[in-house]
């Protein structure tokens, strides 16, 4: 099992996320950020646009998903 935090995997705060996997520690984050945005949290929100922002460039987002993994692999 591997922590990581909100901020480790692109967001913007300190909770942490336990996971075995990079695809559960994904999909915990992804259930946070969700839950930010219903709660409009500015912070989430610009972290969220940032991403966002990664989908216009060709290949940014895969990216950065890469080193979100590598970053997990090396904990």
């Amino acid at each position: 099992m591997k922590t990581m935090t909100c901020k480790q995997l692109g967001g913007a705060c300190d909770m942490t996320f336990t996971a075995a996997t990079f695809e559960e520690m994904a999909e915990l984050s992804k259930q946070h950020g969700t839950e930010m945005y219903k709660k409009k949290d500015a912070a989430h929100l610009e972290a969220m646009g940032k991403m966002r922002e990664l989908m216009h460039e060709e290949g940014a987002l895969q990216k950065w998903m890469d080193g979100k993994r590598q970053l997990f692999e090396s904990l």
